[in-house]
């Protein structure tokens, strides 16, 4: 293999020309890299080189300035619009379409279109398209039916949104003078003023060679065409004969120009070379299911290179960075050097990460009574990170478990600042203007801290040296009155932007590279990536204010130019190559089919490229192992701590209804809960759940029928609940402040979806006050009250009393009956088959709710043993109050369980034997065979399912 580059290093040593009397352009500066070195290897003793740079590097130097840095430009275009306009936008709404007007300047200028005649036709677009004057108003109407973007704006609106578009070109104008009286320029600005001046340009003292350009740009090609009849100049292009000659082939679109122009024409060589017409036989196609096995198919493809390989002459492409880590961590152990080129996205880096959660502590800091307050999911984010955790690890796990268990929305600073930590640096409030110093200090403290991890220090250092960019503009702009918000969305847009460059040797080892930094260099073998339509090459269209339109007529480039610039970078890989890799994925994304690139079509029905050939990575599955955990004499001692002990405290450890229910529908889940003692994951609940809605009813009733201390019960009439009904808004109010920690007086403001969720408990508590006016006067005996019992259960080492536990939401006594009720806000039956049938973990149909009714009375009836009243449990379902027909109570065989007592020794023989089975040592804890239950279940990661 020949590469372009040192053929042309060759071709210009044997020209007889003096070295040092010669200035090679290419288009970048990775190609000048390797221009460089073919041009060392080809030169046998010692002689001053060729100057080499880029097309870039030539016009700043004739036009003897270089562009400014983005965002002082705009802020610049900004100034100069706050004076055009007459009612201009803050900059923070400006700043984002303020990128998209200096982008259009930059290409304007680059293809030296009339500025004014465009953006003069386009307001008259513009107008036009705005005026509907001549339609009727049924037309307008249909319009609208169609045209979802459609609204008609009254003559103001109107007026300034023309006024918008009248004022571009006087914008362009005034920013050329602006940025010419402060020394500032945009590349597109110095390129034209390059271009429109090439007769003031002298003869250069050295030759000029261009090397290796594919598409100019109209200031590029009037400088070039300048250098060639004026002074010489030579062009070496790298060009194939099956894309140039054939008029449909878009590769060849800008050399098919050019060998038409007078002045490039004479430059083309005689003799088109023509190498891909050759290179069906080594080109191989790849179907790959998912984006990501592609990288195990290049780990496989390079385990074929040989020892004896340069292992520069191959190359990987990726048109999407993201496969870059899972192309490294596939690479053959034999592959000892690498040269990444596309740089890793600090986005992707934890300090970007830390970063990001910090910004967002600041945007929803809040003042209140003159203290600053954090919303609780940033605190809870940054206290995950390890770096505060490195700071002081007891500190964060304390403050994270007190929002937790205090239900905290809004965190005091007081809290979180310690002294003399990373805590104290994060945990304060800053004003925009303050943040980027803000910011500084925090990685300088990383920094500091982090001082024996490279690659750390290396992000750290990337984005301090960014931040300072940012400073040092904003500082000269500070009277914009930036605000908050639009300071972290720059932030965050500018900081995923930002690569951390790999270090290593660019002209060694395996080179992986992005498609555009590829041009000029030729590989042995070539394995490209990704080759789908859409990514290569890319989907999508110019991001312009002008509209295609004016964009085709003035000579600006739209998609088309861009689809023949990928097309020739693809195309010239193959130039020189002599084995061929292209890997395209099958699978679906984000619903869209995934389509071969049209590049891999043409060359199947032209070139008779090989078809496809469709990989199938091997995927074993593990089947899931059954867990089975036989009781061991240690789980036998853990189980004996919910044996009621005769001492003060008996009931160190119970068993509640739902830990019965868990056993029934899973022993393992079980055992993980109540005998590892494996808590689920705590969340501070910032969104009403159904959990956190029936907390907040029980309270809410609680305070409303709460009975008064000393006495032994409430008499509840009539008049009694007209007396309460508009008590409701207050007791709602009194329960969301008891949930939330909040004390009486302490200013609370609701969230949106609390306003909304007060409305619907005020109306549900009233309606239950309104259910028991009608049904008559009881009297109300206890409420949320803790009841513990035991109950004997034969085991294994004798008979022993197992504790029980729970909270009964009401007792009332009526009509001499003691009702015992649980107000439900699921939709859960109240009908009992039978009482076996709650012991039966094979029934699907089990009534959970029904059971813990049931133990309630159970409860009561071993709390008050001399107790002669019928027990009458109820499932007080809210959803169902507005029923005509609703009744809370149990049924079973069609009637209301009228008294507990009737099946008591049935219901307390199956709830001994259920907790003998779960202290026999013969039945170890199983999984469920109902793989339904595990879908929401905590555990399930575990189990493996």
């Amino acid at each position: 293999m020949n590469p372009f580059l040192k053929e042309t290093a060759q071709k210009i040593l044997e020209s007889g020309r003096d070295l040092k009397e010669i200035t090679v352009v290419l288009p970048n500066r990775r190609a000048g890299l390797f221009f460089t070195r073919y041009m060392g290897e080809l030169i046998q003793e010692p002689v001053w080189m060729p100057e080499v740079i880029t097309i870039e590097q030539l016009f700043y130097r004739l036009a003897g300035n270089t562009p400014a840095d983005e965002l002082s430009l705009i802020f610049e275009l900004y100034e100069l619009y706050r004076q055009i306009q007459t009612e201009p936008e803050d900059f923070d709404r400006f700043y984002f379409w303020g990128e998209l007007i200096l982008k259009d300047f930059n290409d304007l200028d680059q293809f030296l279109a009339p500025a004014k005649t465009v953006y003069t036709n386009l307001a008259e677009i513009k107008e036009f398209e705005s005026d509907l004057s001549y339609l009727s108003e049924e037309q307008k109407e249909l319009i609208s039916q169609f045209w979802k973007a459609f609204e008609r704006q009254n003559a103001s609106e109107q007026e300034r949104f023309l006024r918008f578009w009248q004022i571009l070109a006087q914008l362009y104008e005034g920013f050329q003078a602006r940025l010419r009286t402060a020394g500032l320029a945009y590349s597109g600005q110095l390129y034209r003023q390059v271009a429109e001046n090439t007769n003031l340009i002298t003869k250069p003292e050295k030759h000029m060679v261009f090397v290796g350009f594919n598409a100019f740009t109209l200031t590029e090609e009037k400088l070039i065409k300048h250098f060639v009849k004026e002074f010489g100049a030579e062009i070496y292009w790298d060009v194939d004969a099956y894309y140039l000659h054939d008029r449909l082939q878009e590769a060849g679109l800008f050399f098919r120009d050019y060998q038409k122009d007078p002045v490039l024409g004479k430059t083309f060589p005689e003799e088109i070379p023509a190498e891909i017409s050759q290179k069906a036989a080594l080109i191989h196609t790849h179907a790959i299911p998912l984006k990501t096995n592609q990288a195990n198919l290049v780990g496989k493809l390079l385990e074929k290179v040989g020892t004896e390989e340069a292992l520069e002459e191959t190359v990987i492409i990726l048109p999407d960075e993201q496969l870059l880590f899972p192309v490294l961590h596939t690479l053959p152990e034999t592959i000892s050097k690498l040269n990444v080129t596309m740089g890793y996205p600090i986005r992707n880096a934890p300090i970007y990460a830390f970063l990001d959660a910090v910004l967002d502590l600041q945007r929803y800091a809040k003042w209140r009574n003159g203290q600053v307050f954090f919303y609780h999911k940033p605190v809870i984010d940054l206290l995950s990170f390890s770096y505060l955790k490195a700071s002081d690890s007891e500190f964060a796990k304390e403050i994270s478990e007190k929002i937790k268990l205090e239900n905290l929305l809004d965190v005091p600073v007081e809290a979180l600042a310690k002294e003399g930590t990373l805590f104290q640096l994060v945990f304060r409030k800053v004003e925009p203007q303050d943040l980027f110093d803000y910011l500084g200090e925090i990685i300088q403290y990383l920094a500091q801290e982090l001082k024996e991890d490279v690659i750390q220090r290396s992000y750290l250092y990337q984005a301090f040296k960014q931040l300072n960019r940012l400073k040092e503009v904003f500082r000269t702009n500070q009277d914009k009155g930036l605000k908050m918000d639009f300071v972290l969305k720059l932030f965050r847009q500018i900081f995923r932007e930002l690569k951390l460059p790999f270090e290593g040797e660019p002209l060694q080892g395996l080179q992986i590279m992005g498609v555009l930094e590829s041009r000029n260099l030729d590989f042995r073998r070539v394995i490209i990536c990704d080759v789908n339509e859409g990514s290569f090459p890319p989907g999508g269209g110019i991001n312009s204010m002008i509209p295609f339109n004016l964009r085709r007529a003035f000579g600006l480039p739209v998609q088309e130019q861009n689809d023949a610039i990928y097309a020739y970078t693809f195309y010239r890989l193959l130039h020189r190559a002599e084995e061929v890799h292209l890997i395209y994925t099958t699978a679906a994304d984000q619903g869209k089919a995934n389509e071969v690139s049209r590049f891999v079509q043409q060359m199947q029905a032209e070139l008779h490229v090989a078809k496809p050939e469709t990989v199938m990575i091997p995927v074993q599955l593990t089947p899931g192992k059954e867990i089975t955990l036989e009781k061991t004499p240690e789980i036998l001692q853990r189980l004996s701590n919910y044996v009621k002990k005769k001492e003060e405290d008996a009931y160190a450890k119970s068993f509640s209804a739902s830990a019965l229910s868990m056993y029934l529908d899973c022993r393992l889940r079980f055992y993980f809960r109540y005998v590892a003692g494996l808590k689920e994951k705590e969340e501070v609940v910032s969104e009403i759940d159904p959990m956190t809605f029936g907390t907040l009813l029980h309270s809410a009733l609680e305070f409303l029928y709460e009975v008064e201390e000393g006495k032994s019960h409430r008499a509840i009439d009539s008049h009694t609940i007209d007396r309460l009904l508009p008590q409701v808004p207050e007791a709602v109010d009194k329960a969301i402040r008891k949930f939330y920690k909040k004390e009486a007086g302490e200013e609370f403001e609701l969230s949106g979806q609390l306003v909304i969720a007060r409305e619907v408990f005020i109306k549900y508590v009233k309606e239950i006050l309104s259910y028991d006016q009608k049904n008559g006067p009881f009297r109300v005996i206890g409420l949320e009250e803790e009841y513990q019992a035991g109950i004997p259960v034969e085991t294994a080492h004798g008979r022993v009393e197992i504790a029980l536990k729970g909270v009964i939401d009401r007792m009332d006594v009526k009509d001499g009956v003691v009702r015992l009720l649980d107000y439900k806000t699921g939709k859960d039956n109240k009908t009992v088959r039978s009482i076996a049938s709650l012991f039966d973990r094979e029934d699907d149909k089990r009534n959970k709710a029904a059971m813990q009714t049931l133990l309630y009375a159970y409860f009561y009836q071993y709390e008050h043993r001399s107790n002669q009243l019928p027990l009458k449990p109820g499932i007080f379902n809210i959803k169902e109050i507005y029923n005509p027909q609703f009744s809370p109570f149990l049924v079973m065989d069609k009637e209301e369980i009228s008294d507990y007592r009737d099946f008591a020794a049935e219901f307390e023989s199956g709830l001994s034997g259920l907790l003998a089975e779960i202290f026999n040592p013969e039945v170890p804890f199983d999984q469920t065979e109902d793989e339904k239950k595990c879908t929401f279940c905590a555990y399930k990661e575990i189990c493996g399912r």
